[in-house]
C-alpha cells in the first residue's frame, strides 16, 4: 500500500532535483540538493529493506559531508580574494563534493554499502534519478580536463575489478553503475547530447533489470540461480538486458558507448578510450559468466511448474527496448 508521506516526499525529491538543475546561482543549487537529500531519507524507511536505518544514516552522513564541502567552496569562491586557495582549487573542491554525491570512484565507498541495505525500488531511485542533479551540475563547470580524466580512469577500473567476485545483485548493480558513471563523464567531455542519450538508455535498461529482480524477489546469486530458470521468458529477457547493460553490439546499450568512443577518439582522448573499453570488457566478462551459468547443464530447472504466469507488460516493454538499436540506427540513416 502506497502511503501518503511517501507520495509527498517523492514529489519533493523531484522538486529538489529540478530546483538544482534550473538554478541561476550556486547557492540556489545547493538548496535544491538539500531538499533532495531531506526527501529521500524518509523514503528509505521501509519494512522491505534489509537495514533501513543503517542505509539511511550512511547515506545522510556522506551526502551532508559533500553538501557542507559544496557550501564551503561556494562561500570561498564569493570571497576568493580574502582567502589563500586559488580558483582552480576551489573548483576542485566543488567537483569532488559533487562526485561524492554521485558515487564516482575514488569517492564511491558509501555507494555499494547503502545500496545493499535498500529494496529494489529505492535502489532504482539511487541508481537513476539521484544521479541527474550532480551530473548536470558537473556538466556546468567541466573545465578541469586532467582532474576529470583521472576520475574517469579510476571509476572505470574500480567498477570493473570490484564487480568480479560479487554475490549480491545490489552490489553488482552498484559497481556496474560506477563503470557507467565513468562512461557518462567521458561522454560529457566530448559532447553533452551524448551524455543525455547515455543517461536515458542507462535508466531504461536499469528499470528493465530491476523490475525483473523486483517481481522475482531476487537479492543474491543463490536466489537468482534457483528462481530465474522457473520462467523461461523472463530468463531470456534478463540475459538480453544484462548483455545490453554491458554494451554488447546488437543491443541498445551499445549505442551510447559507440557514440561516446567515436567522439572521444575524434577529440584525441585515446588513453581514456582504451581504459573505458578494457573496463567494459571486464564487466562483460562477469555479466556473461552469470548469464551462461543460467543456460548450462549445471543450472537447476524445475520441469513441473504449477503456475506459469506471463507478464504482458514486461514482455512488451522488453521487446520494444531490445529492438531500439535497430530503430535508432534506421532513424539516423534517414535523417
Amino acid at each position: 500500500m502506497l502511503k501518503l508521506y511517501k507520495i509527498l516526499f517523492f514529489n519533493t525529491l523531484i522538486l529538489g532535483t529540478l530546483i538544482s538543475i534550473s538554478a541561476y546561482s550556486w547557492f540556489n543549487m545547493w538548496i535544491g540538493l538539500e531538499i533532495n537529500l531531506m526527501s529521500i531519507i524518509p523514503l528509505m524507511k521501509s519494512h522491505n529493506n534489509s537495514y533501513p536505518a543503517e542505509a539511511a544514516i550512511k547515506y545522510f552522513i556522506t551526502q551532508s559531508l559533500a553538501s557542507s564541502i559544496i557550501l564551503l567552496s561556494i562561500t570561498m569562491t564569493y570571497h576568493s580574494n580574502d582567502f589563500l586557495p586559488t580558483q582552480s582549487n576551489l573548483m576542485m573542491m566543488l567537483n569532488s563534493a559533487l562526485l561524492t554525491k554521485l558515487g564516482a570512484a575514488p569517492f564511491h565507498a558509501w555507494f555499494p554499502e547503502v545500496l545493499e541495505g535498500l529494496n529494489w525500488m529505492n535502489s532504482l531511485l539511487l541508481l537513476t534519478w539521484q544521479k541527474l542533479a550532480p551530473m548536470i551540475l558537473i556538466m556546468y563547470n567541466m573545465k578541469m580536463i586532467v582532474f576529470f580524466s583521472f576520475i574517469i580512469i579510476i571509476s572505470a577500473i574500480t567498477g570493473g575489478i570490484m564487480g568480479i567476485n560479487q554475490t549480491s545483485l545490489r552490489k553488482l548493480m552498484a559497481y556496474s553503475s560506477i563503470t557507467h558513471i565513468a562512461w557518462m563523464l567521458a561522454s560529457m567531455m566530448s559532447l553533452k547530447n551524448i551524455w543525455f542519450n547515455y543517461f536515458i538508455i542507462y535508466c531504461i535498461i536499469s528499470l528493465n533489470l530491476i523490475y525483473i529482480f523486483f517481481i522475482l524477489k531476487l537479492y543474491n546469486m543463490a536466489q537468482f540461480f534457483s528462481k530465474i530458470n522457473n520462467n523461461k521468458t523472463i530468463n531470456f529477457f534478463f540475459i538480453l538486458n544484462f548483455l545490453s547493460l554491458g554494451g554488447l553490439p546488437p543491443f541498445l546499450g551499445f549505442l551510447p558507448k559507440w557514440l561516446a568512443i567515436n567522439n572521444l577518439i575524434y577529440n584525441k582522448f585515446y588513453f581514456i578510450s582504451l581504459i573505458l573499453i578494457l573496463s567494459t570488457l571486464i564487466t562483460l566478462y562477469f555479466y556473461i559468466r552469470i548469464t551462461l551459468s543460467t543456460l548450462t547443464l549445471s543450472a537447476q530447472t524445475i520441469l513441473l511448474n504449477e503456475k506459469s504466469s506471463s507478464n504482458f507488460m514486461l514482455i512488451y516493454f522488453n521487446v520494444l527496448i531490445l529492438n531500439s538499436l535497430f530503430i535508432c540506427t534506421s532513424m539516423f540513416n534517414f535523417l
